[in-house]
């Protein structure tokens, strides 16, 4: 298993949190409450957590291109509700 980890400081990471899992839960299986969410791809799993001024994003998944292929669809998507602020995703392995 591959894994990856990013640490995101934004005053609206609950928000963002609760965007990245309605979006998918259409999809996608999804769980969600205050501080935590979970998102289930076919290609791996997206874990978040909001705290007050920080999204932590943490994937798994099978291999490396499959890694950075969700690496590519969870940041683009965030970024895409995050366009009121400029925000940087660094991944990191974990």
């Amino acid at each position: 298993m591959n894994a990856s980890t990013a640490e995101i400081t934004t005053p609206l990471a609950s928000r963002y949190m609760t965007q990245l899992c309605k979006h998918f839960q259409h999809k996608l299986p999804v769980t969600l409450d205050d501080a935590a969410g979970h998102i289930v791809f076919s290609i791996g799993d997206c874990r978040l957590r909001a705290e007050a001024d920080r999204l932590t994003l943490s994937l798994d998944s099978p291999d490396d291109a499959q890694l950075l292929q969700l690496q590519d669809v969870v940041a683009r998507h965030l970024l895409r509700f995050a366009f009121r602020e400029t925000m940087q995703i660094v991944w990191r392995p974990a």
